[in-house]
């Protein structure tokens, strides 16, 4: 197995059959797993605990539909645009340093995002959260893949990719229960004392590895970072200043600007943060492409759920986490039936379908109104999609992983990867830009929540034709859990 599969959190093809005599069994090395998915758990619960929380934000803090998507986005963005870099620290410094690191500065960022009593202070939180989170997440994942060996390595694998579907379903619920109760600073509070134990704990347990000299890219890791801030902030922007404004166009020249220079960057980098030839291999271009769309999807649609219920129709925190919680189990089923569905009928023909599911399920929703049924309507709609999205997750994966050589496994992953996170980004950007006037208004602008959906149906649409293009045909060949 390569350091960079290690790196990018890849079990490898023909996983041994025994451990290797090189690699003695790490004692307790169980309860390390148990540390190390306490750590990740925190970090997909972030991505979905603070939906249900946004309201109650806004009504504290007086915040505006703007600086609502910036609490979302600031956090992926920063996860998804320097988790590459996290995983190269990691190889330079030592994973258990680098998982130390990143639990520290999530763990106080946290704290100062609870504590934030202004819009600045609040978004400032949240991007050093993202920052902690991308070092924390491809340390612990290489921790994994170091700490065990042979089956026992998929078996940890397996654990590993439970926490993303249990994260996002227990942050929907637990998102509306503290809301509901001590107030929305506890979806940030809560992290402290588990961060903290998990400080006390990890030294204490985690073996410590010699590390590996690794060159550290930072230009490119800055440059793609602030590349995709610079599109969030046209996007956003373009809802109030609309699509023409030098305002939005500006920020959105600059992401090319700075895209073509992060190109250039790795073209010459002697150790490129991305390989950027791997969009030559078309399976992991078909991977990134559905992971993007999926998960732009998926958080788009826990953000304007959870605005429309609270906002447009006066659910408590508590009562929209309990209707969201379908939505996050629909989610895993999809994933569980799309596992199975990708051997036996291909990839191909599981992308268009998951995606032409979620198309339909976001039909009912583009009719969006003041008086639409919440149970009859935009639940089971928000259900149906998620459904199909859940079948998509798993294809981008294994598209990516199982139909490149195993050899080059590592650097699929760590692509699908980050368009996982910046995905959710871009989704949360789009749609609330469409649904400016229904976030910022009362019930006479709710239909601007139906066009939103209206995006949604069009986007996830057009990618079932495109997948159909550019999925490869045929059935990869797994051997074990692969992680996301």
């Amino acid at each position: 197995m390569s350091r960079s599969e290690v790196r990018q959190g890849h079990s490898p093809a023909r996983p041994d059959a025994h451990p290797h005599p090189d690699h003695p069994a790490v004692p307790r090395r169980w309860a390390v797993l148990a540390l190390i998915c306490a750590g990740q758990f925190m970090l997909v619960l972030d991505v979905t605990v603070v939906n249900v929380a946004l309201p109650g934000m806004a009504a504290d803090l007086h915040l505006g539909r703007t600086t609502l998507t910036w609490v979302v986005t600031a956090y992926t963005l920063c996860f998804g645009g320097l988790m590459l870099l996290g995983g190269r620290l990691a190889d330079a410094l030592g994973a258990r340093r680098v998982l130390v690191a990143g639990l520290a500065v999530f763990t106080a960022a946290s704290l100062a995002t609870g504590l934030a009593d202004s819009a600045a202070l609040l978004i400032g939180g949240r991007i050093a959260q993202g920052v902690g989170a991308a070092l924390l997440s491809p340390a612990a994942l290489s921790l994994v893949t170091t700490t065990f060996h042979g089956e026992e390595r998929n078996k940890a694998l397996g654990v590993w990719a439970m926490i993303g579907g249990t994260g996002s379903a227990i942050g929907v619920l637990l998102g509306g229960a503290l809301t509901a109760g001590p107030g929305w600073q506890w979806v940030f509070y809560v992290n402290v004392p588990v961060g903290l134990a998990l400080l006390v704990a990890v030294p204490l347990l985690v073996p410590a590895r010699a590390p590996q000299p690794a060159r550290l890219d930072v230009p490119g890791a800055l440059l793609v970072t602030a590349g995709t801030g610079a599109l969030i902030y046209g996007l956003v922007e373009a809802g109030d200043s609309g699509w023409g404004s030098a305002a939005t166009l500006l920020p959105l020249a600059g992401a090319v600007v700075l895209y073509v220079g992060f190109a250039g960057v790795e073209r010459v980098a002697k150790a490129p943060l991305m390989d950027l030839r791997m969009f030559t291999r078309r399976p992991v271009l078909a991977g990134a492409f559905l992971m993007l769309i999926a998960t732009a999807l998926l958080i788009a649609f826990f953000f304007l759920g959870s605005v429309y219920l609270q906002h447009g129709r006066g659910f408590g925190p508590m009562r929209t986490g309990l209707v969201f919680l379908p939505v996050a189990l629909a989610v895993g089923v999809g994933a569980h039936l799309g596992s199975r569905l990708v051997g036996r009928i291909g990839s191909r023909t599981t992308a268009v379908g998951g995606m032409v599911t979620a198309a339909a399920g976001c039909v009912p929703l583009t009719w969006l109104s003041a008086d639409s049924s919440v149970y009859g309507g935009l639940l089971p709609g928000l259900v149906v999609a998620s459904f199909g999205l859940g079948a998509v997750f798993v294809t981008a994966t294994t598209t990516a992983l199982a139909m490149v050589d195993h050899r080059e496994a590592g650097l699929a992953s760590g692509v699908v990867n980050t368009f996982h996170e910046v995905g959710g980004s871009i989704g949360v950007a789009v749609v609330s830009t469409v649904a400016a006037a229904g976030i910022a208004g009362g019930s006479a602008a709710i239909g601007a929540f139906g066009d939103a959906f209206t995006v949604c149906a069009v986007a996830a649409g057009v990618s079932a034709v495109v997948a159909l293009a550019l999925v490869p045909q045929g059935k990869p060949q797994l051997s074990g859990p692969h992680v996301h």
